[in-house]
């Protein structure tokens, strides 16, 4: 930003320069010039007036012209010709100075109808004169720039800083840094942001206090209330009927499970970066969750198939994934179609981007309708009367490890999970990406 305000600036500075600095400098030397021209019509003016003074009122000079006071008017260097009436002759010419005059500045008067002047001087030092001048306009022009510039680069600098400053607070906010910053910087605005961010960041703070509380609170009753559930389906493992048994040993995996599960989440919820955590191979994950929804889809008479490259990994949290796309095949379940595969494979977003993990999950019902589909991932909104809440867990799951999941197509339905870097087993030993 610093650097915009800078060349913002400095453009601005430079074209007033371009603007006011040429015709300045033309008109310093046009006034040397005029300067110099004007010195010359005065003296002849003044020579003018001997020699008018000499003619005694007669219209003619009688006995020569007297030169005494005629030659100081004529500058150092400089020709003067004198053209006058005399009773000799109609016009006698006379010529004080020097013999020539190299480069000559000319300036001449008339006087009546017979007689004139003319008056020659070296153009030499007019010509140093403006060059002089030139050189004092340039000098002011380059001092006005370089306060200009300075004062430029102190007010970016007076500005850019304090955003910089506020912004990088900011960040540091939604890294989770909640601690107060006393600092001001004497601009009203930025200074009014600064008080506020020090009220988000206490009533942040007081929030995620209170949520982590909730939180543990509620896994704690969970697991409470799912322990006394498998101490009752224990109990039931133990029946003469080998059919209840079956079901309650079920029952019992599926309560451990969940116990596992809640205990992931409150664990990752401590740890919001995904991206220091060891990369986790992403087919595992995914697997329990197909051996887990292949009965309720045989139930319905459809198929859960999975497919992927069992060497991809990605620095994910496996809770997270396992849940974002448990919601997505429920979803297909309850939604969609026909086959439900939930595939595992790498993407390049881009020419010059690295590849990313991708994690579809398609199956062959109707679709999303054109007027659910820019609404999808909204918390609460719901276009089969369900509470609307799963597809926005299942994004924010993804993206608190740095992840995106997207609608990618519509009909029929196909939703897509990126995650981080693909990171492939070697035979050597080590991951794709690591160093030797």
């Amino acid at each position: 930003m610093r650097r915009r305000i800078q060349r913002s600036m400095l453009t601005v500075l430079m074209l007033t320069t371009v603007v006011l600095g040429i015709p300045l400098t033309y008109t310093a030397w046009l006034w040397v010039e005029d300067i110099t021209r004007n010195d010359l019509r005065g003296r002849l003016e003044q020579i003018s007036t001997e020699v008018i003074g000499q003619e005694r009122g007669t219209g003619v000079v009688r006995g020569g012209l007297d030169l005494r006071t005629v030659a100081p008017l004529v500058p150092e260097g400089g020709r003067l010709t004198i053209v006058y009436p005399s009773p000799e002759d109609n016009a006698a010419k006379v010529e004080i100075g020097a013999v020539a005059v190299d480069d000559p500045l000319v300036e001449s008067l008339s006087m009546a109808t017979d007689g004139s002047l003319r008056l020659e001087v070296p153009a030499t030092p007019m010509k140093a004169r403006q060059r002089q001048a030139v050189a004092g306009v340039g000098l002011a022009v380059a001092l006005s720039l370089g306060a200009a510039i300075t004062v430029a680069i102190v007010t970016a600098r007076r500005v850019a800083d304090p955003i910089r400053d506020v912004a990088a607070r900011a960040a540091r906010l939604t890294m989770g840094d909640f601690r107060a910053d006393p600092r001001r910087h004497g601009i009203a605005e930025l200074d009014r942001v600064s008080d506020v961010l020090d009220s988000a960041t206490v009533e942040i703070a007081g929030r995620l206090q209170r949520e982590h509380a909730l939180v543990a609170d509620v896994s704690h009753q969970l697991r409470s209330r799912l322990t006394a559930v498998r101490l009752r389906l224990d109990e039931l493992s133990t029946h003469s009927d080998p059919a209840v048994v079956h079901e309650a040993e079920e029952a019992m995996a599926q309560v451990d499970r969940l116990t596992e599960a809640i205990d992931d989440l409150v664990r990752a919820s401590r740890y919001e970066d995904a991206t220091d955590r060891d990369p986790v191979p992403v087919m595992d994950e995914l697997r329990g969750i197909a051996a887990e929804w292949t009965h309720p889809f045989q139930e319905a008479g459809r198929t859960l198939s999975l497919t992927g490259d069992e060497s991809l990994r990605a620095p994910i949290t496996g809770s997270r994934l396992r849940e974002a796309v448990t919601v997505l095949v429920d979803n297909a379940l309850m939604h969609g179609g026909g086959t439900c595969t939930v595939s595992v494979h790498t993407v390049r977003p881009g020419r010059d981007r690295d590849p990313l993990v991708c994690v579809q999950v398609a199956d062959e019902g109707d679709g999303v309708s054109d007027e659910l589909a820019p609404h999808i991932f909204d918390r609460g909104f719901s276009g089969a009367g369900s509470t609307g809440v799963g597809l926005a867990l299942a994004r924010a799951l993804i993206e608190a490890d740095g992840g995106r999941l997207e609608l990618q197509r519509r009909r029929p339905a196909l939703f897509a999970v990126f995650l981080g870097k693909p990171l492939a087993a070697r035979t050597d030993g080590r991951r794709v990406g690591e160093p030797r």
